[in-house]
């Protein structure tokens, strides 16, 4: 088995998964406390066995995390049918009005002003951070304008971000779980107030919409539009960090996938779907068994956790032809990255937006982008990403 903390398989977890594959499609692990699959077809079943669903379970002791706890009660994530059934519904139909295309140029040229100023520092100093100047601030600009986050405050979201989701990680030490709370507390009364605002005056946003967003009588409340939107700043900004500089990475040390991206930028949409599957931003999603039931021939009885190991089905053989091969133009590629069933990724579709442009601006103005230097990567194993990722040109 594994251990979560080991710098070695952190920085590469792929042999040992493969391993693990070889042995078995599910595997107790004592660390973890829990059974965890990793071939393709065993992780899809976690994801889409509706005997194993999204159960929250309280971060204890809860007069220590009332707002962290009040977040994840209220979350599209963390819900089961007929309530998922009910806010996935309210909250498809305020992102159906329109937002992922009107965002879509903006985002765009967005991207394209950050590789303008990745572009300037390279100049200036010989290499840059990638991750300071393009993947990090971007996927928060993006969430700050799809909420309507005015751009004065958006500085304060990716400090929030980056707390809150250290809750997911295993062993976090107190003061961390600490840091996770006051940040979700601080998060939490900022959106309420900009709801407040937002149903004062309305705009061309999301928030807006989920304020008014109504299926008969029937609206969000106050909680869960605050954990909507949390969870689309946390899930999208954590997330489409990390493709955006896992990708790149793996871009520039397999060159020769590079070079055919920037002779043939249309390949971008393709490339998108491979950057997620080769490299997974998020290596682990644990589903809890709401009945007795049998996942991959592994028995969960009602209460008993079970994780799907996102980065070990990426690279499942069983599915994906040289799956250890990184290829710009794969097709068909039914990566796990957005997840599966009714939880399946409501975002996603800005999220490829996002990745898409970042990819487009790097490969048509800087085509000659390298390495520059060995990258800093995150202590975390379940969100798997660089803190940074010095290039050149």
């Amino acid at each position: 088995m594994f251990d979560c903390d080991d710098p070695a398989f952190l920085a590469d977890p792929y042999p040992v998964f493969a391993r693990l594959r070889e042995s078995g499609p599910v595997h107790w692990h004592p660390g973890l406390g829990l059974p965890v699959a990793v071939s393709h077809a065993a992780c899809s079943e976690v994801l889409r066995d509706r005997a194993a669903g999204r159960v929250w379970q309280d971060r204890t002791p809860v007069e220590r995390f009332p707002a962290f706890n009040m977040l994840h009660r209220n979350s599209l994530l963390e819900s089961e049918p007929p309530r998922h059934t009910r806010l996935r519904g309210l909250v498809a139909a305020a992102f159906g009005r329109g937002h992922t295309a009107r965002l879509e140029p903006w985002v765009r040229a967005v991207a394209g002003r950050m590789v303008e100023g990745l572009t300037a520092a390279i100049a200036a100093d010989g290499s840059a951070d990638l991750l300071a100047h393009l993947a990090g601030p971007l996927p928060v600009e993006v969430i700050a304008e799809l909420l309507g986050v005015p751009a004065a405050d958006r500085p304060r979201l990716r400090p929030w971000s980056n707390a809150i989701v250290k809750m997911y990680e295993y062993g976090l030490p107190p003061e961390g779980a600490a840091a996770a709370e006051r940040a979700a507390g601080e998060f939490a009364g900022y959106l309420r107030a900009l709801a407040a605002d937002r149903a004062r005056a309305p705009a061309d946003d999301l928030v807006s919409d989920l304020v008014s967003v109504r299926d008969g009588t029937d609206r969000l409340s106050g909680d869960e539009l605050v954990g909507t939107a949390v969870l689309l700043l946390m899930a999208g900004h954590e997330a489409t960090v990390n493709v955006i500089g896992n990708g790149v990475r793996a871009l520039l040390l397999h060159r020769g996938q590079w070079d055919r991206l920037v002779a043939s930028p249309a390949l971008v949409p393709t490339a998108v779907e491979e950057l997620i599957r080769f490299d997974a931003p998020l290596q682990l999603f644990e589903r809890t068994a709401t009945a007795q039931t049998t996942v991959a021939g592994y028995r969960l009885a009602p209460g008993e956790k079970i994780a799907a190991l996102l980065g070990a089905a990426a690279r499942d053989p069983a599915v994906f032809d040289r799956p250890d091969a990184l290829d710009v133009g794969r097709s068909p590629n039914p990566h796990l990255g957005f997840g599966a069933g009714i939880h399946y990724c409501v975002g996603a579709p800005l999220a490829r937006v996002e990745i898409a442009a970042a990819l487009e601006a790097l490969v048509t103005r800087l085509p000659g982008l390298r390495p520059a230097g060995e990258p800093e990567r995150r202590g975390e194993f379940v969100i798997r990403g660089l803190r940074t990722l010095p290039v050149t040109a």
